[in-house]
């Protein structure tokens, strides 16, 4: 029964980033692929993938926001 809960789970984590992506991406004015990119160098990629399950609980915008903020405090730029 657990590989059942696991693989669900796995499938929203996999929908919810590549929901948060997109939205990631439109919000500040880049292309999905660079808006990936960002996030993979600092940091907010890593932090989807382990508080996805906290995110997805919270309002897009905000999802968004706190990922960039974590991206900033990385060393991303504004």
């Amino acid at each position: 029964m657990e590989p059942i809960v696991s693989n669900y789970r796995a499938s929203d984590k996999i929908s919810f980033i590549s929901c948060i992506i997109p939205e990631f991406a439109d919000t500040y004015k880049m292309s999905i692929p660079n808006a990936y990119n960002y996030l993979k160098n600092y940091g907010g990629l890593q932090y989807l993938y382990d508080e996805w399950w906290a995110l997805h609980t919270e309002n897009i915008v905000w999802a968004v926001r706190d990922i960039y903020e974590v991206c900033l405090n990385n060393g991303g730029q504004r």
